[in-house]
């Protein structure tokens, strides 16, 4: 099999002696470009690794399906593969092949896409910068600099007078840098000339235009001070992770500046970064390497310095760090898929089922974009589903198979689901048995949720075992649910019947509009209301009626019907100085709802604005929630808040006992609120009893119009009047949220239905998808919530609640997922393994904790020479979390190191793994001489021989008289 990341050289019998060049995609590791040759062609091979044999394999080109017959360039091979044709040497690739490339593979399990593949034409553009001809003085410093685009990325030479300069030919003055720059430092006359760069890549080769290099010669003393000057500052740039990084640094001065560099958040620079004369070079990008860069230029024995600073930003395409796992669930359960992913920029991720987008339903919700949530399993959830990670710099993706067991004893689905709407605000539900396993039916559950909205929040209620109907109650008028019901047996629960959606009736509008009344004339009233909302309209709004009178002649009162679509009116023909009363209703094709209270205003005597005519408007979404002896109100602002300066909140039993005598009337209690309220509790109120809430903002010289609401306090739950031989219903409501790393609170609601005396409940708690009995455990709770301890950090439980009767117990509820927050890790990295490279390098690997209790976001690498120094006095290395393994360079030879290994989280530090020690070899010199080098030894030792005798000769010669 074809390796993702490398690309492997073959031959084709359609293309005899013609190598091809091929790469895999598949849902893993791999690259993200790939680059088309002049005239070698490429096969695209489509291999998802799924557990059974693909029937399928359907490939897109820029997210569309490529047709049966692509095109002469493009060929389907007989094993799903496709062929990228080549090209005549002498002509270049057809541009229409350039493009994205993915595969869908299905099988009878389900469909997996690949990664995303670029394919790119192999060029070379022109030169966006070429060099510039310089004048510098001797012992200064020239700089030449090249910028060009290629696929791929050219290498880019130097020539001087057209002669290459090679490493042999140039001396350590020639620096020739990665991002295409010449540097000549200590610059003399015999570097005159004229220089260019030559880029070339596999597409072709481009020749640079020629600049002149002229060196002048000093005037006066060499050796007069100058100031320090950097005349190569280090640039902000963006690298790609694994590529080659540069930070230039030039600078000049009389006498030469001593050049430094550091980082600017204080951390040591890598051991990997290469200083080359005065620049930093990196040759493998990663991320530890991000930062700002700051070079520093000091005059030498003077505290005269200048700086420059530039920051590297290294981008990473994604990369999966956190899989979701295959899992094998029964029918009924809750399957939770986390995926994580990293890179920079930081990537989007979405999520595949069979190859298809996921979008977030009744049952299955993206929680989040790294978390896949399916409620009630189905047997038609099973199949694969992909994390897709996707950023400017390539695609990542990772693959889990959920498989959905059907257990013996379970219900199958209710059949003949109905529902039909009872009222505006009622819809009666009945369906018939599941086909199967229907004695062992102990309950129903009906769940319901808008059809459309961002809202996809599911309710639910408990439903006994002896009916197959139930009346879904307060409902919104005029609006869309999707119900659907799922039986319940000992066993589990059964899979959702197929959902129905119906729109709820109309009905009369629940408030009137807000009103405002102003005179502009003697003759004329104006009025102007604000449209209902949705949840107020209750359905289409057809039409408004304004009702008026005078004050004076309240018995005869005149109307006026509008269409629904306006928004003002005029009343016209109108007395002087005259006070009327005026309200407006609106309605719907069911009715009229309640009119407006009365407002009155006074026709001015001449014309001109009135000085008291604006109402203000009542407070918008007034609600309501009951209890027993409380009423909790809560409302939002006027439309017109900012005139008004307070609230004012009354509230009184509307209706009283029937043998109250005529001429008592119920007690009003009024509250001033601030006018920042937007909330007030009602406490000490009776129970079972209707009350009417009004509130209204008001200022300084009138109360503004009312918002009403009219209800109920709840009952007092007393013990149900006969003994009933089912057993009690699971709770509602059950709601999981993490409370620290190793705790979570559960909390619930009574069930909807109560059919005996609950007297606890018990919950179950097991780490997510588990199949060992041993794992789950089982609580006890006499109230509605419950704080479990001593869980897992940074683990996912499946939670369910069951309700409790006397000597009988229920079935459980729907489960519940949660995960534990992040800690540190509680053990150290593990199989902490050295070895010494040469004199001076090790290389560190190491695999992660047993125990991470989070995702590991880096690694501490602590070496020493000597144990007995305190930590913080080891030499320290930090790598991503992603990364196992490290090669410590700038060692001593012959030396003993040791070393240990810690591991990060969000949170902090874990503890460090045991002390692992290395010796580094000796340097080693060649020990084997060629016969040249001997012969050259020994004939060098006899001439020196030979010189030495002639010399003792001559002078004993010379010493004689």
């Amino acid at each position: 099999m074809v390796h993702p990341s490398e690309l492997i050289c073959f031959f084709l019998s359609s293309y005899t002696e013609k190598p091809v060049s091929a790469v895999e995609l598949s849902c893993g590791a791999g690259p993200s470009h790939v680059i088309l040759e002049l005239g070698l062609p490429l096969l695209l091979d489509c291999n998802l690794g799924s557990s059974d044999t693909p029937f399928n394999v359907t490939w897109f080109k820029d997210g569309q399906l490529l047709p049966q017959a692509p095109g002469d360039r493009l060929r389907y091979l007989t094993n799903g593969s496709l062929l990228l044709s080549p090209t005549s040497a002498d002509s270049q690739p057809p541009q229409n092949v350039e493009g994205s490339y993915s595969c869908v593979s299905a099988s009878a399990i389900g469909a997996l896409t690949s990664r995303t593949v670029n394919v790119l034409l192999a060029s070379l553009s022109s030169f966006s910068e070429e060099p510039s001809p310089q004048t510098v003085t001797t012992g200064g410093s020239a700089r030449f600099e090249c910028q060009i685009e290629g696929v791929p990325t050219p290498i880019i030479t130097w020539q001087k007078d057209q002669v290459t300069i090679t490493d042999d030919t140039r001396s350590n003055r020639f620096i020739s840098l990665p991002n295409g720059v010449l540097q000549i430092l200590k610059v003399t006359k015999e570097d005159e000339g004229l220089y260019r760069c030559v880029a070339s890549n596999s597409a072709k080769k481009n020749v640079s235009s020629e600049a002149r290099l002229i060196v002048t010669t000093v005037t006066g003393s060499i050796d007069s001070p100058g100031p320090v000057v950097i005349v190569a500052p280090p640039q902000n740039a963006t690298v790609v992770l694994g590529h080659p990084a540069v930070m230039e640094c030039v600078a000049q001065g009389q006498p030469k500046p001593l050049v430094s560099w550091s980082r600017q958040d204080g951390k040591p620079i890598s051991t990997d970064v290469i200083v080359l004369a005065t620049n930093l070079v990196i040759r493998d990008t990663r991320r530890h390497h991000a930062g700002v860069y700051v070079c520093r230029a000091n005059k030498p024995k003077t505290r005269e310095f200048v700086f420059a600073a530039a920051e590297l930003h290294v981008a990473a395409p994604p990369v999966i760090v956190h899989s979701p796992e295959s899992v094998s669930l029964s029918r009924g359960n809750t399957a939770r898929f986390l995926c994580n992913s990293s890179g920079e920029p930081f990537p989007v991720l979405h999520w595949l089922k069979n190859g298809q987008p996921i979008r977030s339903f009744r049952r299955m919700k993206v929680q989040s974009p790294g978390v896949l949530l399916i409620n009630q399993l189905a047997l038609e959830d099973a199949g694969y589903y992909q994390c897709i990670a996707e950023n400017g710099l390539g695609t990542a993706c990772a693959t889990a198979r959920l498989t959905v067991i059907v257990k013996e004893g379970l219900p199958s689905l209710p059949r003949h689901l109905t529902a039909t709407p009872h009222s505006s605000t009622t819809a009666l539900l009945s369906w018939e048995k599941p086909e199967y396993n229907t004695d062992q039916i102990i309950a129903y559950s009906v769940h319901y949720q808008f059809t459309a909205g961002s809202d996809i929040q599911d309710s639910s209620f408990a439903v006994s075992n002896d009916t197959t109907e139930y009346l879904v109650k307060e409902l919104l008028p005029h609006t869309a649910y999707t119900f659907f019901v799922v039986a319940y047996s000992p066993m589990g629960a059964s899979p959702p019947s197929l959902p129905i959606t119906i729109e709820m009736l109309e009905d009369v509008p629940s408030a009137p509009p807000q009103l405002s009344v102003a005179s502009t004339s003697p003759t004329d009233i104006r009025l102007v209301w604000q449209p209902l909302t949705s949840q107020h309209s209750r359905g289409a709004v057809t039409r408004y009626r304004v009702d008026y009178s005078a004050l004076d002649q309240k018995d005869t009162v005149f109307s006026v019907e509008l269409r629904g679509n306006e928004t003002q009116f005029t009343l016209r023909e109108l007395r002087p100085n005259q006070v009327y009363r005026l309200r407006i209703a609106a309605g719907t094709a069911v009715g009229f709802g309640v009119p407006s209270e009365w407002v009155q205003q006074q026709t001015v005597v001449r014309s001109g604005p009135s000085d008291n005519s604006t109402v203000i408007f009542a407070p918008s979404e007034l609600k309501v929630r009951t209890r027993v002896t409380t009423l909790n109100v809560t409302w939002q602002p006027s439309p017109n808040h900012t005139l008004v300066s307070g609230y004012k909140l009354s509230y009184r039993e509307a209706e009283t006992d029937r043998f109250t005598t005529r001429d008592r009337t119920p007690h009003t209690h009024t509250i001033r609120l601030r006018k920042k309220a937007r909330h007030h509790l009602l406490t000490g109120l009776v129970p079972d009893r209707q009350y009417e809430v009004r509130v209204w903002a008001f200022d300084k010289q009138k109360d503004g119009a009312a918002a009403v609401w009219k209800g109920r306090t709840d009952k007092i739950h007393g013990r149900p009047s006969g003994p009933s031989s089912s057993p009690p219903l699971p709770p509602s409501s059950v709601q999981a949220t993490a409370n620290s790393s190793t705790s979570v609170w559960l909390r619930w609601e009574k069930p909807r239905f109560i059919n005996v005396r609950i007297i606890n409940y018990t919950v179950r708690c097991s780490p997510a998808g588990t199949t060992n009995a041993s794992l789950v455990s089982y609580y006890t709770s006499s109230s509605l919530e419950i704080l479990l301890r001593g869980l897992r950090p940074f683990t996912h439980y499946e939670l369910a609640v069951r309700s409790n009767g006397v000597n009988i117990a229920g079935p459980f509820s729907g489960t519940v997922v949660e995960a534990t927050l992040p800690d540190r890790p509680s053990t150290p990295p593990e199989e902490l393994q050295l070895r010494a490279l040469n004199s001076s390098s090790v290389l560190v690997s190491w695999r992660p904790p047993l125990e991470p209790n989070g995702i590991i976001v880096s690694y501490r690498i602590l070496y020493t020479v000597n144990l007995s120094k305190p930590e913080d006095e080891w030499r320290n290395l930090s790598e991503d979390g992603g990364i196992f393994s490290v090669e410590v360079r700038g060692l001593s030879g012959g030396t003993r190191y040791f070393f240990k290994v810690g591991a990060s989280t969000k949170v902090g530090s874990g503890p460090f793994s045991p002390v692992v020690d290395v010796q580094t070899p000796l340097p080693t010199y060649g020990t084997e001489l060629d016969i040249h080098a001997v012969t050259g030894i020994i004939v060098g030792v006899c001439l020196g021989l030979i010189c030495i005798l002639l010399c003792m000769c001559f002078s004993f010669r010379n010493s004689k008289p």
